[in-house]
Formats: C-alpha cells, structure tokens, sequence
C-alpha cells in the first residue's frame, strides 16, 4: 500500500470524520458514568483515560492509513499496515535519494563538459582572431609603402631581365615580326606627346 505525502496527515490534533463517528459509536455503546473518577485521579481513571487516548490515536492512524475504509479497531492490524506503509514510503525515499545522487553526478559532469566547451570556444575565438590579425597584415600594405625597385639590368630569379623603363612587366617574345615593327607607327598612330 502506497499513500502519497499529500494524504498523509502527521498533525495530532483529534481523529477525522471517521474517527468522530467510531468514537461516538463507542461512547454511545457504554454507560454513562459519573465524572467523578477522573476528578479524583485514581489509578482506574487515569488508566481509562490513558486507554481512552490511545484508542483515539488508532482511529486517527487507520484513518490516514485508509481513508477510504471505515476505521478498524483491531489495533495488531493497524499497527501492521502502518509498519507496511513506513517500510514503504523508506523503501521510496532512498530509491529517490538514490536517482537525486545520480542526478547530481550527471550534473557534475555535464557541468565539466560545459567549461571545457567554454575554454575551447575562448581559445578558437583567440585563433580566429590571431589568424585575421595575420591576413590583414598580409593583404594591406602599410600606406605609403612603395616596394623598392630592383638593381638595372639585374636578372631576376625567373631569368627575365628587367629593364627601368618597363619595370616589373616582361615583354613577349612571342609577337609575330608585323607586331614588332614600330616603323609605321607613326603613320598609323598619334603622337604620345
């Protein structure tokens, strides 16, 4: 038998509906006797009114083992459903603390993974950084920067001879002789001036 924590009332301040109706029952079913015995506090009455609490809090524990039953009086099975629910409700606390520490490992752990992904984020985010430093440093000149021209008349390492007055462009040697004959020039073309 299973009762949830919402069910289970710890207060000890009188039995429920139940308990009233079993109690008024009981009372109902006796007696009635005078109120001097428990004025004079003889050992008979104060063992009635011990007994008298007692049986009030069986019929309030059976009524929260059970609200759904009527209230038993037999007090060896009350005590035995109460023993059932606590071995129970201990049985599910430490199968619930037992998942809580799993949990809390879990979390650890992904808690590690989490700073280990920021610190590679923070290193890959300086790389990235570094590397556009670089490329910027590689792809624009500093204003003002004119690259030095070369000794006259020195070859290069590709073997092309550069000369000052057609810097770093190489001729082609391969135009056709109507292609390099300059003698019609200027009858063909306008002076350069």
């Amino acid at each position: 038998m299973i009762v949830s924590s919402a069910e289970v009332d710890t207060s000890h301040h009188g039995a429920t509906s139940q308990g009233n109706e079993y109690l008024q029952s009981e009372h109902q079913r006796k007696r009635g006797r005078l109120d001097s015995c428990s004025k004079s506090g003889s050992k008979a009455c104060r063992e009635k009114v011990r007994r008298q609490n007692l049986n009030d809090r069986f019929a309030e524990l059976c009524s929260v083992l059970e609200p759904e039953r009527p209230v038993k009086t037999d007090k060896v099975a009350i005590l035995g459903d109460a023993v059932k629910v606590i071995r129970q409700l201990k049985t599910d606390s430490q199968e619930y603390s037992e998942v809580n520490e799993k949990l809390l490992e879990e979390i650890k752990t992904l808690k590690a993974e989490k700073d280990e992904l920021r610190k590679e984020k923070m290193i890959l985010k300086a790389d990235k950084e570094r590397l556009e430093q670089q490329l910027k440093a590689m792809t624009a000149p500093p204003a003002g920067f004119v690259p030095p021209h070369r000794a006259v008349y020195h070859p290069r390492p590709d073997n092309v001879t550069v000369f000052p007055s057609y810097g770093y462009l190489p001729m082609w040697h391969y135009a056709t002789p109507p292609a390099r004959d300059s003698s019609q020039d200027h009858k063909l073309w306008s002076p350069a001036a």
